[in-house]
């Protein structure tokens, strides 16, 4: 089968597509057929590794020293079950399923198996394999920090999200109108219409005003791109207000009730995907290319098999 192999840490172009064997499924484990993957900031994070000091240590400790030892990269998947193992019994050849596999990687080729009781359920009902791939990523980082940061145990909470046009900012959104929160985004100019394409009406223009100057209060301050400390929020914050960042070190666990949770918010029409672009699997350099430039809004599709 065909797979997307990082060589070694570095640019987009250390990505090259090899041939690897096909995997057989155990005995609790699924064979999928990727239809769908995508390339999202964990994995430009992986491939290049995006990081200073001693984080930069620690991930090589985590994820390998000089290459990933897990050299196919990729943490989400939408696609169709091809066969399963002896003692699988929730599943069956010719589900459509979507899931997502966390340090083990593995999505970026055509085929992967994942073990029954792992991340993985049915495809939201009336998505295609892109629309379902694409709210993993962001879906469950934001679900995770917005539950960390207790947003369903405030009452009309007045939240702050920072880099509200990327996969993960997008989520946040929708995932904190679910809560009823009183949103106020951060973004670019660029990007202020697809903002407001979600309902939202408080928009801080990056490129036109700094603001960390601003004399409003929030409860929660969810910075999605990882680009700004505590320290410079401070002042944002209500007393007892909440900071959470997807920079640093904390990684956002991935759970099945996550992933369930945000099916949910998408067959309610609660959770839209949103698709910057599309690339074919041997344009994965070009695709990692647009995500570095940092303009992404949404999501950028891997398309992998028709």
């Amino acid at each position: 089968m065909k797979a997307i192999i990082c060589t070694k840490y570095g640019p987009p172009e250390v990505l090259k597509m090899r041939d690897v064997p096909k995997p057989v499924p155990k005995g609790n484990e699924i064979l999928v057929k990727i239809i769908s993957t995508s390339v999202n900031s964990g994995d430009v994070r992986v491939r290049n590794l995006a990081v200073e000091g001693f984080i930069k240590v620690v991930m090589r400790l985590v994820l390998g020293f000089f290459k990933p030892r897990k050299p196919i990269l990729g943490t989400v998947y939408a696609g169709i079950i091809e066969g399963v193992g002896t003692n699988v019994s929730k599943f069956k050849t010719g589900d459509k399923v979507f899931g997502m596999t966390g340090f083990k990687f593995g999505t970026y080729s055509e085929y992967i198996t994942v073990k029954e009781n792992g991340n993985i359920t049915s495809i939201p009902e009336k998505a295609s394999f892109d629309e379902a791939v694409s709210i993993i990523f962001g879906g469950q980082t934001a679900t995770y920090f917005l539950a960390k940061a207790k947003i369903g145990q405030k009452s009309n909470p007045k939240v702050l999200i920072i880099g509200a046009t990327g996969s993960v900012g997008l989520s946040a959104i929708q995932i904190a109108q679910y809560y009823g929160a009183d949103i106020t985004a951060v973004c670019s100019s660029e990007g202020k219409q697809l903002v407001e394409t979600l309902g939202i009406s408080k928009i801080i223009l990056y490129d036109k005003e700094d603001f960390t100057n601003k004399t409003e209060n929030f409860d929660i301050i969810f910075d999605a791109v990882g680009k700004t400390t505590r320290k410079q929020c401070e002042k944002l914050l209500v007393k007892g207000g909440v900071f959470e960042t997807v920079g640093g070190l904390e990684y956002a666990p991935e759970s099945q009730e996550q992933l369930e949770f945000i099916k949910e918010l998408y067959e309610k029409g609660k959770l839209k995907a949103v698709i910057d672009k599309v690339y074919p699997l041997n344009k994965v350099v070009d695709a990692h290319r647009y995500v570095d430039t940092g303009r992404k809004k949404g999501n950028v599709i891997l398309k992998v098999s028709q």
